[in-house]
C-alpha cells in the first residue's frame, strides 16, 4: 500500500538523517585533526557570531543548532528541487552525491566567505569536508528523498 507524504515530512525525514549522519562524520573528522567536540561546535556558532564564540558558554549548542539549521535548509532544497527534476529520483546515487559536492562548493566558497568565521584555506580540511558533504550530506537526502518518492502515491 502507497501513501502520500506532506514536503514537510520529507524534508524533515531527510533534514534529520543527514544533520545527524553529517554531525557524526564531522565530529569524527575534527577528532582525527585533535579538535574536541565542543571546539568543532564553537567554529560553526562562530561563523555567526564571531570569535567571541570560542569563549561564550552557550555557543556550542548555538554551533549544533546551527547546523541542523543547515541540514533541514539543504535537504528542503533537494527535495523541492525533487519534484521537477525527475533524474534526482532516477538516479538519487549519483545526484546525492554531486548534490553533496555542490553544497560543500557553495558553502565554501559563497557562505563561509561572508560569514564572520575567517580561518586560512587548508587543502586537507577542504578534501575532507568535501568527502564528508558528498557522503554524509547530498547521498542520505537523495536516498531518504527516493525512499519518500518510491512509497508515495503521488510522486
Amino acid at each position: 500500500m502507497t501513501t502520500s507524504f506532506s514536503l514537510v515530512e520529507i524534508i524533515f525525514c531527510a533534514g534529520a538523517i543527514c544533520g545527524t549522519i553529517d554531525f557524526a562524520a564531522a565530529m569524527a573528522f575534527s577528532a582525527s585533526r585533535g579538535v574536541p567536540p565542543q571546539r568543532a561546535l564553537r567554529a560553526i556558532a562562530s561563523a555567526a557570531i564571531g570569535p567571541g564564540a570560542f569563549e561564550r558558554s552557550g555557543a556550542a549548542a548555538l554551533g549544533l543548532a546551527l547546523h541542523f539549521v543547515i541540514a533541514f535548509s539543504v535537504a528542503a532544497v533537494y527535495v523541492c528541487a525533487s519534484r521537477w527534476l525527475p533524474a534526482l529520483n532516477q538516479y538519487p546515487v549519483t545526484s546525492g552525491i554531486l548534490y553533496g559536492i555542490c553544497v560543500h562548493l557553495v558553502m565554501t566558497f559563497i557562505v563561509l566567505p561572508l560569514s564572520a568565521l575567517k580561518r586560512p584555506f587548508s587543502m586537507t580540511f577542504f578534501l575532507g569536508q568535501l568527502l564528508i558533504h558528498a557522503f554524509c550530506v547530498g547521498l542520505p537526502i537523495a536516498l531518504v528523498t527516493h525512499y519518500f518518492y518510491l512509497h508515495s502515491s503521488t510522486p
